[in-house]
Protein backbone atom coordinates (compact mmCIF):
# COMPACT_ATOMS: atom_id res chain seq x y z
CA UNK A 1 0.00 0.00 0.00
CA UNK A 2 2.83 2.33 0.84
CA UNK A 3 4.46 1.74 -2.44
CA UNK A 4 0.98 2.70 -4.19
CA UNK A 5 0.42 5.67 -2.37
CA UNK A 6 4.51 7.14 -2.95
CA UNK A 7 3.76 6.36 -7.12
CA UNK A 8 0.68 8.76 -6.55
CA UNK A 9 2.69 11.46 -4.16
CA UNK A 10 5.08 11.29 -7.49
CA UNK A 11 2.27 11.03 -9.96
CA UNK A 12 0.56 14.18 -8.50
CA UNK A 13 3.78 16.18 -7.77
CA UNK A 14 4.84 15.63 -11.67
CA UNK A 15 3.36 19.12 -12.15
CA UNK A 16 5.48 20.80 -9.01
CA UNK A 17 7.85 23.72 -10.08
CA UNK A 18 10.10 23.56 -7.28
CA UNK A 19 11.80 21.06 -5.11
CA UNK A 20 9.88 18.70 -2.67
CA UNK A 21 10.44 16.39 -0.43
CA UNK A 22 8.80 13.19 1.64
CA UNK A 23 9.53 13.68 5.29
CA UNK A 24 8.26 12.10 8.14
CA UNK A 25 7.84 8.46 9.08
CA UNK A 26 7.14 7.58 5.24
CA UNK A 27 11.04 9.39 4.51
CA UNK A 28 12.57 7.16 7.78
CA UNK A 29 10.58 4.21 5.73
CA UNK A 30 12.10 5.14 2.60
CA UNK A 31 16.09 5.36 4.11
CA UNK A 32 15.05 1.55 5.23
CA UNK A 33 13.71 2.12 9.49
CA UNK A 34 11.32 -0.03 9.89
CA UNK A 35 8.37 2.16 11.21
CA UNK A 36 4.69 1.98 11.17
CA UNK A 37 3.49 4.71 8.32
CA UNK A 38 -0.33 6.37 8.47
CA UNK A 39 0.39 9.03 5.50
CA UNK A 40 2.89 10.44 3.75
CA UNK A 41 3.80 14.30 4.13
CA UNK A 42 5.28 15.92 1.46
CA UNK A 43 6.98 19.41 1.77
CA UNK A 44 6.17 21.42 -1.18
CA UNK A 45 6.27 25.15 -2.03
CA UNK A 46 2.59 27.02 -1.64
CA UNK A 47 2.75 28.01 -5.39
CA UNK A 48 3.45 23.94 -5.96
CA UNK A 49 0.53 23.15 -3.68
CA UNK A 50 -2.01 25.48 -5.07
CA UNK A 51 -1.15 23.65 -8.08
CA UNK A 52 -1.49 20.22 -6.84
CA UNK A 53 -4.80 21.40 -4.72
CA UNK A 54 -5.93 22.19 -8.14
CA UNK A 55 -5.58 19.26 -9.85
CA UNK A 56 -6.50 16.78 -6.96
CA UNK A 57 -8.83 14.43 -7.77
CA UNK A 58 -9.87 13.26 -4.33
CA UNK A 59 -11.06 15.13 -1.03
CA UNK A 60 -9.37 17.71 -0.05
CA UNK A 61 -9.66 18.47 3.68
CA UNK A 62 -7.42 22.21 4.58
CA UNK A 63 -6.08 22.17 8.38
CA UNK A 64 -5.40 25.21 10.85
CA UNK A 65 -2.01 25.82 12.20
CA UNK A 66 -1.15 24.45 15.71
CA UNK A 67 1.15 26.33 18.27
CA UNK A 68 4.19 24.51 16.94
CA UNK A 69 3.50 24.03 12.78
CA UNK A 70 2.10 26.02 10.42
CA UNK A 71 2.17 26.04 6.69
CA UNK A 72 0.47 28.12 3.80
CA UNK A 73 -1.24 25.68 3.15
CA UNK A 74 -1.57 22.27 5.09
CA UNK A 75 -3.78 19.79 3.38
CA UNK A 76 -4.54 16.21 3.29
CA UNK A 77 -5.50 14.67 0.28
CA UNK A 78 -7.56 11.65 0.45
CA UNK A 79 -8.74 9.39 -2.56
CA UNK A 80 -4.98 7.61 -2.60
CA UNK A 81 -3.33 4.40 -1.84
CA UNK A 82 -3.36 6.17 1.98
CA UNK A 83 -3.77 10.02 2.92
CA UNK A 84 -1.14 12.30 1.56
CA UNK A 85 -0.63 15.68 4.05
CA UNK A 86 1.01 18.45 1.83
CA UNK A 87 3.13 21.09 3.96
CA UNK A 88 3.46 24.31 2.01
CA UNK A 89 6.47 26.41 3.22
CA UNK A 90 6.31 24.82 6.85
CA UNK A 91 7.39 26.66 9.37
CA UNK A 92 8.22 25.41 13.45
CA UNK A 93 7.94 27.38 15.96
CA UNK A 94 11.59 27.73 17.95
CA UNK A 95 11.25 29.59 21.39
CA UNK A 96 9.47 32.83 20.02
CA UNK A 97 9.64 32.82 16.21
CA UNK A 98 9.03 30.54 13.32
CA UNK A 99 11.71 29.16 11.10
CA UNK A 100 11.01 27.73 7.77
CA UNK A 101 11.40 24.26 7.42
CA UNK A 102 13.66 23.95 3.98
CA UNK A 103 15.78 20.97 3.50
CA UNK A 104 19.39 21.46 2.12
CA UNK A 105 19.55 17.65 1.12
CA UNK A 106 17.46 15.85 -1.64
CA UNK A 107 18.09 12.24 -2.70
CA UNK A 108 16.16 10.58 -5.24
CA UNK A 109 14.69 7.08 -4.05
CA UNK A 110 12.76 5.34 -6.25
CA UNK A 111 9.86 8.31 -7.89
CA UNK A 112 10.09 10.37 -4.85
CA UNK A 113 12.55 12.47 -2.93
CA UNK A 114 13.75 12.60 0.69
CA UNK A 115 16.27 14.28 2.99
CA UNK A 116 19.36 12.97 3.49
CA UNK A 117 19.48 10.40 5.87
CA UNK A 118 21.41 12.76 8.57
CA UNK A 119 19.45 15.80 7.56
CA UNK A 120 16.07 14.11 8.03
CA UNK A 121 16.74 12.73 11.83
CA UNK A 122 17.60 16.41 12.44
CA UNK A 123 14.38 17.97 10.94
CA UNK A 124 12.62 14.62 13.03
CA UNK A 125 14.42 15.84 16.02
CA UNK A 126 13.80 19.74 15.98
CA UNK A 127 10.27 18.56 15.62
CA UNK A 128 10.43 18.10 18.97
CA UNK A 129 7.38 15.64 19.57
CA UNK A 130 8.06 12.45 20.72
CA UNK A 131 7.18 10.32 17.65
CA UNK A 132 9.71 12.02 15.64
CA UNK A 133 12.45 11.87 18.39
CA UNK A 134 11.72 7.92 18.04
CA UNK A 135 12.02 8.15 14.29
CA UNK A 136 15.09 10.05 14.13
CA UNK A 137 16.54 7.35 16.46
CA UNK A 138 16.01 4.78 13.95
CA UNK A 139 17.99 6.91 11.23
CA UNK A 140 20.87 5.88 13.39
Amino acid sequence: MLDAALAQVAAALRIADDPWWVIGSAAVWIHGAATPVADIDVLLSARDAARVLAAWQGAVSIGEPSAQFRSYPFARLDGAAMPIELMADLELRVGDAWEPVRPLTRERRGRVYVPARAELAAILYAFGRPKDSTRAMLLG
